[in-house]
């Protein structure tokens, strides 16, 4: 009898562990009805396990005044482990900043995600970064706590291929690694891996990059390569796209094999960021409005892009501090998020989540920024602006588009 109770238990352990570490109690079916953000992960530091020093946030392998990319500073206090700078406050105390090749950082960030109602994140993976070593080791540790940090905190989570920077053999490279991720992840087993994102009953994988127009090294022939293998392994895509993709002008190359290879996919997300302020966003409405008809005739959902603002003064060596898209304290943020939901958007997309290197992250930013040196001067967050504001309109929204009361954050 013992031995049957001890074999009993044995056996639902290990049905148990097969069905993966990950257990949320909601199932992600459909992007439909949520507001995501794209997650980049890409910042590190030294000591933070990675090998990789500083990156993303530095310039020429150097983290110090003068030397630096990102013009916004994370607001730090609720992040458990930091890593220390050369930068300093103006009363000499050292600057710190996270790395989420840290599994605490992640937890942070998707702990905010639930406490203030945003659906989930798309996970950036960089074809580009994957392709060595050192990358794809930093990516795997990135995604792995995000899974669980997802299921853990009942969000909704998916990748996104960005094709930015990639090689020739870039469309191997990720047909191979999602085959991969596939099996390590169980995107394929929804009761093993309930936070990973559905779309018409199959896992949904973004490719973002497809037909711009800025002399990119690959072209349709690499981008039909990877959406029929991704469609011929039984996954959903979404589509990353030029602000002009319908009209096929301005930022977007005019070849109507665009067209072709969006009516492939489930779901189109044109790219905004940086083509208005919020005293020309006016003129992109009726795009808008075109944009989202063109996709229901043709029976492709589509996810138009929300950003709180843009800056990119230390990454550009601008010569001058400033802000190129204002903030203008979060009315600029919710009067796209307020025309996209009253225009009938059924999905929307946030740039970004994390992103400091341009200025658009939405999570906590720092009102109190190290010191000015030349060549490193940082956005502080905007007086009497709390550095939650942009959580707080993402779950807003995020609620607005169920038709239920917003999350009430910390």
């Amino acid at each position: 009898m013992r031995r049957l109770a001890a074999l009993l238990t044995l056996t639902a352990t290990v049905s148990a562990f097969a069905q993966g570490p990950y257990r949320s109690s909601i199932t992600y079916e459909s992007y439909e009805g949520l507001v995501m953000a794209g997650y980049q992960g890409w910042f590190n530091t030294p000591g933070d396990g990675a090998g990789r020093n500083w990156h993303h946030y530095e310039k020429g392998r150097r983290f110090e005044p003068g030397w630096c990319t990102i013009d916004l500073w994370p607001e730090v206090d609720e992040y458990p482990q930091l890593y220390e700078t050369a930068f300093r406050f103006e009363d000499g105390s050292p600057a710190s900043v996270p790395s989420p090749y840290d599994k605490s950082t992640v937890d942070v960030h998707f702990r905010w995600m639930q406490e203030y109602g945003l659906d989930g994140v798309f996970l950036q993976r960089f074809i580009a970064e994957i392709a060595n070593p050192s990358g794809r080791k930093h990516f795997d540790k990135v995604m792995e706590s995000a899974m669980e940090c997802a299921n853990k905190y009942d969000r909704a989570v998916a990748i996104m291929y960005d094709l930015s920077g990639m090689p020739a053999n870039g469309p191997d490279i990720l047909l191979k690694d999602i085959d991969i991720l596939a099996e390590r992840h169980h995107l394929f087993d929804h009761e093993a891996n309930p936070s990973y994102l559905y779309q018409n009953g199959k896992p949904l994988v973004t490719v973002w990059g497809v037909g711009f127009n800025d002399n990119r090294k690959y072209g349709f022939d690499e981008c039909e390569q990877i959406i029929d293998g991704l469609k011929e392994k039984g996954f959903s895509v979404m589509i990353g796209v030029p602000t002009h993709w319908r009209t096929r002008t301005k930022d977007t190359l005019p070849d109507e094999r665009l067209h072709a290879l969006i009516r492939k996919c489930d779901i189109v997300m044109p790219w905004f960021v940086g083509r208005y302020n919020e005293r020309t966003y006016s003129n992109y409405k009726s795009l808008i409005r075109k944009d989202m008809a063109w996709a229901k005739k043709e029976g492709i959902a589509y996810a138009p892009l929300c950003f709180p603002g843009f800056s990119w003064a230390n990454m550009q060596r601008l010569g001058h501090p400033g802000v190129q898209i204002p903030r203008n304290g979060g009315s600029f943020f919710k009067k796209q998020l307020d025309y996209c939901l009253d225009s009938g958007a059924k999905m929307l997309y946030i740039a970004m989540f994390d992103e400091i290197d341009e200025g658009t992250a939405i999570f906590k930013i720092a009102r109190k920024v190290p010191v000015a040196a030349p060549g490193s001067t940082f956005v502080p967050l905007e007086d009497g602006v709390p550095s939650d504001r942009y959580l707080t309109l993402a779950g807003e929204a995020a609620a607005r588009l169920k038709g239920k009361p917003a999350a009430s954050g910390q």
